[in-house]
């Protein structure tokens, strides 16, 4: 029997109520509902911080169909004497893999949940099946929430965990596709109308301050995926970002004070009176003009002209749980809800809210909609310091 576990969290083995034999095999959910419950499962995680581990039991192996369901199902019989009333069971692949969620997992100090889940299981295996039933099963551990290292932050997050994410993108394939159509379609156009103003500000730039046109950052997109992020550089090289990092985790735990803005108003949410910013650098912030190198991003496949903008690493590591939802359900644009509705005059849990709401609307209209907005709030200065 092959054995795989992504995750773990530390518990002590007496944190799980002590099941009983049940004397009957659990009820299978649909493949459809049992996605859905995985995905309400994490917003329940979500909230009550107790983790929730998915256990995957796959008999296939070349077995012919009827053959995996059997063993599937004598598997399960199995397994009744490991899961909780509060546990599901169900078909994450129908016919071919079925999926144990084991709810609420109290954490405590001690040995491995998974370690502890995984030789629970197999004694149980053991015990219940022959020698090639046993050999033909395959086991994964999938905990959430997985721990997000941006130290490597190349490793996307487990789509495992997330498979009504994959279910929604293949049932808006072709809306995806004019989208991206849309990306490259706008991006080229960008790129030769504001040829002009790209050569302008890259002369500023340069002849302003010592450095590079170009500012090349670390960002963090889909699926926990990084990129390299472009920009026309408006602060002074080697700067101290110490205070930018602060400043970040303080606004997104929701203890930033809002600063005076230029304008006036309720104040904005960012850094006022950045000293690492030139004066050239000041100017192309305040009318986005440095994020104008970002349509090279969009034309390779690294963002999209529209959607939730790409945090830095260091920004990702203070999320909440429900923060990373913004990485994965919309690829990160130049513009969006958020650019449309006060910029940095919301706050940043208003600015996810934003997000996820412009990722369930995803239609190549909205994108539209929002493309033609933007020049007002970019015009406007709403949020810009």
């Amino acid at each position: 029997m092959k054995l795989h576990s992504v995750g773990s969290v530390p518990e002590d083995d007496s944190a799980r109520t002590e099941p009983t034999r049940a004397a009957v095999t659990p009820q299978i959910l649909q493949q459809d509902v049992f996605h859905r419950m995985i995905a309400l499962e994490r917003k329940r995680t979500e909230r009550s911080r107790k983790p929730f581990l998915l256990m995957l039991l796959d008999a296939g192996g070349g077995l012919p169909s009827a053959r995996v369901q059997s063993l599937l199902g004598e598997v399960l019989g199995s397994l009744t004497v490991t899961t909780r009333e509060t546990d599901m069971v169900g078909w994450y692949a129908t016919g071919l893999v079925v999926g144990v969620m084991f709810t609420e997992i109290a954490i405590d100090r001690g040995s491995s949940i998974v370690s502890t889940m995984m030789n629970r299981v197999s004694d149980v295996l053991r015990k219940n099946l022959s020698l090639e039933q046993f050999n033909h099963i395959k086991l994964s551990f999938h905990l959430f929430p997985e721990n997000w290292d941006h130290q490597g932050p190349d490793r996307p997050s487990n789509p495992t965990l997330y498979p009504d994410l994959e279910t929604r993108e293949k049932s808006t394939r072709t809306m995806r596709v004019v989208k991206r159509s849309m990306d490259i379609g706008g991006s080229l156009l960008g790129l030769l109308i504001l040829s002009p103003v790209f050569l302008a500000v890259a002369l500023a730039v340069k002849l302003t301050s010592k450095g590079p046109v170009f500012f090349r950052q670390r960002r963090v997109g889909q699926y926990g995926k990084s990129f390299t992020f472009l920009k026309f550089r408006s602060m002074y090289v080697n700067n101290d970002a110490s205070q930018h990092k602060e400043y970040v985790r303080r606004l997104i735990a929701g203890q930033a004070p809002r600063q005076v803005a230029s304008g006036g108003g309720s104040g904005i949410y960012k850094l006022n009176n950045d000293q690492r910013i030139t004066p050239v650098g000041k100017l192309i912030r305040r009318t986005s003009m440095d994020e104008l190198p970002q349509f090279f991003n969009v034309l390779i496949g690294d963002m999209s002209l529209v959607g939730p903008r790409p945090p830095i690493p260091y920004e990702v590591e203070a999320y909440d749980i429900w923060h990373r939802r913004r990485l994965l359900e919309a690829k990160p644009g130049i513009t969006g809800l958020w650019q449309i509705h006060g910029r940095s005059r919301v706050d940043f849990d208003e600015m996810v809210r934003l997000d996820l709401r412009y990722a369930k609307s995803l239609s190549p209209w909205l994108d539209v909609k929002i493309l033609l907005q933007t020049p007002r709030a970019v015009v406007a200065g709403d949020g810009a310091c």
